[in-house]
């Protein structure tokens, strides 16, 4: 492979890429003295070649000839030098000959230098590609035994560190079996704790039960007081406000008395034995209504009841409440309230049953209160039994109290009816 290389002058750079930088130095070294030998080979080719020119030259020039010029006569030319006006003289011919001669002398050293000058630099040259080559091996093995001495100490170092790790992970190790030692020895006492809890519950189950039933059973108390105190400051509250209370307090001192509950909800039968409300039905002040209406009855009590009295107007009476709304469905009053703040309510005739549903906008959700207007009165189902006589009252009463004890919804923003649209216009014809 390396005569092949050396013959050709030329090594592939794939394979090139695969020598260490010594094989490369090594190669590069054969190559220079390769060229080295090509060159004084050809120059000793050349200079023979030259020597067998010369010899030539010299042998025709010993085998000369004369061959005499023929006229227009066939016969030879003859011309005789000073008869022709054009003829140079003698001396003048003779000194071009030897200016001639002079030249070709002159031009023959000149060649003679320059190749003895050429001689001498390739001579130089050639000490100098030698001398430089020496360097650059003597470079070359330098740079092998600094890298060796670097490699030697980068292997002591890793040496080095992976002792200091292992060392460090020794010393975990056995830090980790102590800890697992301890955790294991914990988790027994834990264990064992357990059991003993667990078997001391087990035999004191029965006061444990007992221990429960008596802790509902006060909390149930305490809710149902709290309840009591609520139902009566809004009682009472809504008694001053109506100036119940100043009129039975007559005397300094003497004892208020509490107001009077509110009357219970009277149920009517409707002239429509489909939307009679079932009496039957009742538990803890909750009525279930017949929801089998049909939208033109609940079309047509509203007009032969709800009309007259000016149910969905202001309290003035003199216009429309705005927010009053027609028989929708409960997704379209969800939809109407879900661009609105939290707050904001509207009042639509119930779908299903003789009464209206308040829609309230929560912070999340919509809410949604069946309100009974079957009787003279109008009151919310399932949340209290406060009896008031109009839509309008019962809105301005929960613009400052909450609709249950529990929540805080209180009816801040009416909500009106979309634009270029009137969902009640079938009730007021």
């Amino acid at each position: 492979m390396l005569k092949q290389i050396l013959a050709d002058m030329y090594i592939d750079p794939e394979l090139l890429a695969e020598l260490s930088e010594e094989q490369k130095q090594i190669l590069f070294f054969k190559m220079r003295e390769e060229q080295v030998r090509r060159w004084k080979v050809r120059e000793a080719k050349y200079e023979h070649n030259e020597e067998i020119q010369k010899s030539h030259k010299i042998k025709k020039a010993s085998q000369r000839n004369v061959n005499w010029n023929l006229g227009t006569d066939q016969e030879v030319w003859v011309w005789v030098m000073g008869e022709h006006s054009s003829d140079k003289p003698y001396d003048v011919i003779c000194d071009e000959i030897i200016a001639e001669q002079a030249r070709k002398q002159a031009e023959k050293e000149a060649e003679e230098r320059r190749k003895a000058q050429e001689e001498e630099l390739s001579k130089l040259s050639e000490a100098l590609t030698l001398h430089t080559q020496s360097e650059t091996v003597e470079r070359w093995k330098e740079n092998v035994e600094i890298k060796k001495i670097a490699k030697l100490e980068k292997q002591k170092r890793i040496t080095e560190e992976n002792q200091k790790k292992s060392v460090v992970i020794n010393a975990q190790a056995k830090e980790n079996e102590t800890l697992e030692e301890r955790t294991q020895e914990i988790y027994m006492n834990w264990k064992e704790s357990q059991e003993v809890r667990q078997k001391l519950e087990k035999e004191d189950s029965e006061w444990q039960e007992s221990l429960r039933k008596s802790k509902a059973a006060d909390e149930r108390r305490r809710s149902m007081a709290k309840q009591a105190r609520d139902d009566y400051k809004r009682l009472s509250m809504q008694a001053i406000e109506r100036g119940s209370v100043a009129e039975k307090a007559k005397n300094f001192g003497t004892e208020i008395k509490r107001p009077p509950l509110p009357p219970k909800p009277k149920v009517t039968t409707s002239v429509n034995s489909n939307c009679a409300i079932s009496r039957s039905e009742r538990r803890q002040g909750i009525r279930r209504l017949n929801s089998s209406c049909t939208r033109e009855n609940i079309i047509k009590w509203y007009k032969e009841e709800q009309l007259p009295v000016l149910a969905g107007w202001d309290r003035s009476g003199t216009h429309i409440a705005p927010w009053f709304h027609g028989i929708i469905s409960r997704p379209e009053s969800e939809d109407i309230l879900k661009s609105h703040v939290p707050g904001s309510f509207l009042i639509r005739v119930s779908e299903k049953i003789h009464g209206y549903v308040l829609t309230y906008r929560h912070e999340d959700e919509c809410m949604h209160f069946l309100i009974d207007a079957s009787g003279t009165s109008c009151s919310f189902l399932g949340v209290d039994q406060l009896q008031h006589a109009t839509l309008a009252d019962l809105v301005e009463y929960h613009k400052i109290e909450p609709i249950t004890s529990l929540g805080k919804e209180l009816l801040l923003y009416p909500c009106g009816q979309r634009e270029n649209t009137c969902d009640y216009t079938e009730l007021m014809e």
